[in-house]
Formats: C-alpha cells, structure tokens, sequence
C-alpha cells in the first residue's frame, strides 16, 4: 500500500510538470523580442521548457526558491527568499520591471507564474521598506489568513503584484500560470502580477485587523494612505493581456486517481478545495474514515479519498518542526488509531522543511510516541521522522499545491 500511495503522489506531480505541459500553450514568437518573466516554484523548469521550444529572439529572468534552480541558456535564473522575501528576489523583480517598461508594442512580455511568486517576486512600494515586508509576511504566515487573504494584502505593499506588472508593459503579455490556489483565479497566483485585482486597500486593513496583526508603521502608513490603487476587471491595460492556467490541482488529482482505479481501488475525489485548520480538517475526514469502516457507506471500501487544496497551521508560542500535510496525518493518525495514507506539497516542500511531507500506516500510532503533545506543539515533522516516514523528494520544480489521499480497505 505504501507504494501505490507514492505512486499517486508521483503522478499527480508528473500532471503539473512544465516541461511535459507548457509547449502546448506557448503563443507565436513576436515580430521583435520576447521577454520572459518567471516568478514562483515552478519558475526554473518553466524557463528551461521555453528555452527548448522557443526559436525567436528570448532573453529574461527566471526567480525560484533557493536550491530550486536548473541551468538555463537564455533566460537568467535567480534564487530567492521563500516563503518570507529577501533582497536576492527584490533586486530581480526590480530588474524585472524595469525592463519591461522598455518593451515596445513589437514585443511580448512571457510570465511564466506559479506558486510562490507572492515571495520570490517581491518589490515593495517605495514607501514600505523590504525588513517591513519582510516583517508582515512573517505575522501574516503564522496567522492562519488564506493566502488569498494574504495575497490581498501583497498586493497593496507592491510595486509589481496586483496586475502592475502588466501595466507597465507597452507589449502584449501573455501569462502561463500554473495554479497553487483553490479556485485557479489568476489574481490569487503569485499574487496576480498580470491580472485584474478586485481587492483595495481596505481590503488589506481589514485582513490585518481580523488576524489582529500590528503591521509596521510605514505598512500601516501606506495602508490608511490608499493613494494608488491596483488596476482593476475592466481597466484598459488588460486589453492587451492574456491569462491562461495551464495546469491545477484537480487535474494532478485526476491523474492520482487514475493510479488507483488501474489497481482496484475506487478513487474518490473529495474536492481541490479543502482547506481550513489542518488538525480541524484532519478531524472531519476521520469522521468519513469511520463511516466507511463501519456501515460501508457512502463507499464500499477499498476506496481512496483523495484531496487538494491548502491548508493552514495557526502558531501560537514558538511551535516545532512540522508543515501543514505532516500536522494533518498526525492528527488524522489521533482520530483514527491508524490507517493508510499520504499528504504531501506538490512543490516538495512541506513548510519550510525538507520533506514534501508523510505517510501515516494503520502502525503509526503504536510505533510512534507522544503523537498528541508532538501535535499540540506542531512538530509532525518529529513524530513522523522518528518513524522513518517522511516523504523527502526534493524540489519538484512545480507548485499544485497539497495532495492528499487515504486509502480505507
């Protein structure tokens, strides 16, 4: 069971990855040059995708997570702060811009974005310094806020997020955009450099004030001022501008699925948008777990219940070592007493830890020790290395967010 549960896993990377998927959406070179801007997790292998099907005049700027790069040719890759900002990303968002306000209308601008682009793609308006941002991204990551509701707030402390990107481009854009988010709304990818944005600045303050965050005061300066606001559904920039989402989280689930069914387990896809508290949604799916174990309703087992979507971890105090798919297993492995099951990022990175994430077993809990204070402190990651489980596969070099599945046989 262990190794179908990896294999789903892989598949439902594989269903996302860029140079599997991106030659098909890629438009016609222009009559002058195209200039690529990459932003996000998926940013390298993405660039590097390009640069093999592309036979125009390219050049650009590719910015990844640090330890997520790939030699490229044409396009330049930078590594950066993620999921907190660093100077590394802000030189290069900065370099970004300025270039792409040379763009001529003979030109095309190429985004290539995708999960972890709000980061690695940071210039902070002029007005915010960069140990500010830095400061409010750190409050906003331990709040619990969605990311869209974190997205909102990036947004409005940004030079180049909120559809600004594209404003400052006199060339057509085209944006290829892998999703991370639930509901693949290009404004919430990357916090939306070349989409419309629908949010405002009150937005923003009322995100931080319900997580009762005390922003640094040239953020909450710049919050109350409001004086220039993201262009917005409508506005006649994005007349020239394409969004397309070329890979999501439901079509990595469906590829997960298929591995099942191919070895007589029905797949259930529960959704791509399950989101909330880890441990809280942990909860609930136990709940169905019983269900099916015990009046094989509304499935027949064996069945997989397999699901997408970000979940948080709200910390209070100084928590442990442990992301939101490791806390999820251990809190599932709590409610159940055990059973078979997988959550992981798709993007190999389970917070800020090593491991895309874990394998819990009907024998985690009597192999494992103090499962319920380890959760009480969010260090899932400790129970889940003792037991030898984590799941380490390095960067994948794509971003579709968490993929989860248990298997009730």
């Amino acid at each position: 069971m262990r190794a179908l549960l990896e294999e789903s896993f892989r598949a439902a990377v594989a269903a996302a990855d860029p140079r599997a998927i991106l030659a098909a959406h890629l438009p016609k070179p222009p009559k002058g040059r195209t200039y690529v801007a990459a932003a996000g997790k998926a940013a390298a292998s993405m660039a590097a995708a390009v640069e093999e099907q592309w036979r125009g005049d390219l050049g650009g700027i590719a910015i990844t997570r640090y330890g997520h790069g790939l030699p490229t040719k044409r396009i330049r890759v930078v590594e950066a702060g993620h999921p907190v900002p660093d100077e590394a990303g802000e030189a290069a968002a900065r370099e970004i811009l300025q270039q792409v306000k040379d763009l001529t209308a003979d030109d095309l601008l190429l985004a290539l974005l995708s999960g972890g682009g709000s980061s690695l793609l940071s210039l902070p308006a002029p007005d915010v310094p960069m140990a500010d941002l830095k400061k409010v991204t750190t409050q906003l990551l331990k709040s619990g806020a969605a990311i869209q509701e974190m997205n909102t707030v990036r947004k409005h402390l940004s030079a180049i997020h909120g559809g600004r990107l594209a404003a400052a481009s006199r060339a057509p854009v085209v944006a290829l955009i892998i999703s991370d988010v639930t509901g693949d709304d290009p404004t919430h990818i990357a916090s939306g450099p070349c989409a419309p944005d629908p949010t405002t600045y009150a937005d923003a303050r009322e995100i931080l004030a319900r997580y009762r965050i005390d922003p640094p005061a040239s953020v909450t300066t710049r919050l109350q001022k409001a004086a220039d606001e993201t262009p917005k559904p409508g506005d006649a920039v994005f007349t020239k501008v394409q969004n397309k989402v070329i890979a999501t989280a439901h079509r990595s689930l469906e590829a997960a699925a298929a591995v099942f069914s191919k070895q007589g387990v029905q797949p259930v896809i529960l959704g791509d948008a399950v989101t909330g508290e880890a441990a809280e949604v942990a909860k609930v799916m136990a709940a169905l777990v019983h269900e099916i174990r015990k009046y094989q309703k509304p499935w027949k087992p064996p069945v997989a219940l397999i699901s997408g979507g970000e979940c948080t971890v709200t910390i209070t105090g100084e928590g442990g070592r442990g992301g939101r798919c490791a806390e999820f297993l251990l809190s599932l492995g709590i409610e159940t007493g055990g059973v078979w099951a997988i959550a992981a990022d798709t993007d190999g990175i389970d917070g800020s830890q090593d491991n895309a994430g874990a394998i819990l077993t009907p024998e985690s809990m009597r192999r494992g020790r103090h499962a319920k204070a380890l959760l009480a402190k969010h260090d899932s990651y400790g129970f889940f290395s003792a037991l030898g489980d984590l799941v380490v596969t390095g960067p994948t070099r794509t971003n579709v967010n968490d993929y989860r599945a248990i298997v009730v046989t």
